[in-house]
């Protein structure tokens, strides 16, 4: 028996404005608000929402028998909150039907798992935190930024308590191996490894609505197929895609929709299931170990890392940025940890790519600037703005250690401050109790001076009747 995991992938970053040299220590608010609004907004309209429809339809016409998964970035669940908020609810509608599980990954779709290791663990707690929040799931397998992974990451996500891991089936790793089967970690054989059948997932991604690629055009049964006929053994295909395909990628012309809600008719015909992730890791067993020893990722022809650190001027941009890592994490200013986010996100360093050809074409189409050196300029006015804002908080003249020490001691001044006012606050509730008979009260009440102004008034009123009495008695006589 064969199964088909879908999991899409729905990330927008915070673009940034025009940031000019001159803007640097005078405005500290980065992010091009206009655009933010009007790329997500489109996208929605234009993708996530009919998306959304289509597959609530499908889960109702094929009940428990049609699952999906979904990785949400915290950046894009952000943007959606404040400017496509219908689709947090038509999200919501499609958790409540049980067909839908959500991956962890990090907040900020980050690269913070290939520079430190700290802010990686921090923002996957934020993300599924988020995610709980929002959808009320708790992650069980992780996807990282764009599926990067390799065998050190592997043992940082054992650790957060992860047993499965999405990651792409890179040839150069695989070798005569097939993505069709589940895998381990050598690190850690207990973690589980899905890997993206790359060729079955592009043609519906990329190769859809081709009409100069030999297998157009592309139908549910031909498609169905193709998966029923892989060799028996094969029988986990996972099928790994940005959520925009459906409707932006592949426009809604070309069919992309009609041909998806004919995918479960003919995949129950050749007795072909469809699992969440979660599912997949609790029914099938590894086949074999698969050793990662440098970073791989879905994007691009060499499927590593180059396209965010391919060059000089993106890793230059990234080791700053992260060289501040641990000041940040120290902060307790609410817009500069919301800065740091969003100027983790990955998309920033894939602008600045100088790659060509068929790369470099992906790179220039998503990018905002007219070239990478622009990309690189605007992002490092930002980013020394940026800095500039955290050396005010935490001097760059006191090193790590000693800015620990003292952070640390204050706030253990800050703890016995508040103890010592406790301390305070029973005692005079005790002294209220002991000379009233009262029960204690809150610091905000006053009650000894409320007991005498009640009680003092009793003597005038005792003495003003007798007075009145003696006067009454001196005109009777």
């Amino acid at each position: 028996m064969k199964a088909i995991c879908f999991y899409f992938q729905i990330h927008q970053p915070f673009r940034l404005k025009t940031y000019r040299f001159f803007d640097i220590g005078n405005d500290h608010y980065y992010y091009d608000d206009f655009s933010n609004d009007d790329i997500i907004t489109r996208i929605a309209q234009r993708s996530y929402l009919p998306a959304n429809e289509m597959l609530l339809n499908m889960i109702k016409e094929n009940g428990k028998n049609f699952k999906v998964a979904f990785s949400i970035s915290g950046t894009a669940l952000e943007q959606l909150e404040q400017y496509v908020p219908e689709f947090i609810d038509s999200m919501k509608e499609l958790v409540d039907t049980g067909c839908v599980e959500f991956l962890s990954e990090t907040y900020a779709h980050s690269l913070a798992s290939l520079e430190d290791q700290d802010e990686f663990v921090q923002q996957v707690k934020d993300h599924d935190n988020k995610i709980y929040q929002l959808f009320g799931q708790h992650p069980k397998v992780f996807r990282n930024t764009e599926l990067i992974y390799d065998d050190d990451i592997s043992a940082v996500v054992a650790s957060m308590g992860f047993n499965g891991v999405i990651t792409d089936g890179a040839k150069h790793i695989l070798g005569w191996k097939s993505p069709n089967y589940i895998y381990n970690s050598p690190v850690v054989p207990k973690l589980k490894l899905l890997l993206k059948n790359s060729k079955l997932s592009d043609d519906i991604a990329f190769r859809f609505s081709n009409s100069e690629w030999a297998s157009y055009p592309l139908t549910a049964d031909k498609y169905i197929n193709w998966i029923a006929e892989l060799p028996e053994e094969e029988q986990i295909v996972n099928l790994f895609m940005n959520y925009e395909t459906f409707g932006e990628l592949q426009p809604r012309e070309s069919g992309i929709f009609e041909f998806m809600k004919a995918l479960p008719r003919f995949a129950a015909q050749k007795g072909i299931q469809f699992w969440t992730p979660s599912e997949v890791v609790a029914k099938m067993k590894p086949v074999d170990q698969l050793s990662v020893m440098h970073p791989i990722s879905w994007a691009d022809e060499e499927r590593d890392t180059s396209a965010w650190l391919g060059n000089t001027l993106q890793q230059e941009a990234v080791h700053k940025l992260y060289s501040i890592g641990e000041r940040v994490r120290l902060c307790r200013d609410r817009r500069i940890k919301q800065d740091w986010y969003y100027l983790q996100a990955s998309d920033h360093f894939f602008y600045m790519s100088t790659k060509h050809s068929q790369d470099g074409s992906v790179h220039s189409h998503y990018s905002p600037y007219d070239s990478p050196y622009m990309a690189f300029t605007n992002y490092m006015n930002v980013l020394s703005d940026f800095i500039i804002r955290v050396e005010e908080q935490y001097p760059e003249t006191i090193d790590n250690e000693e800015l620990n020490s003292l952070l640390l001691t204050i706030r253990n001044q800050e703890t016995e401050i508040s103890e010592l006012k406790h301390e305070v606050e029973m005692m005079r509730n005790n002294i209220v109790k002991d000379t009233t008979g009262d029960f204690p009260v809150t610091g905000s009440e006053e009650p000894a001076k409320s007991t005498v102004k009640a009680a003092a008034p009793a003597r005038p009123r005792a003495k003003a009747k007798k007075a009145t009495a003696r006067t009454t008695a001196s005109k009777k006589k």
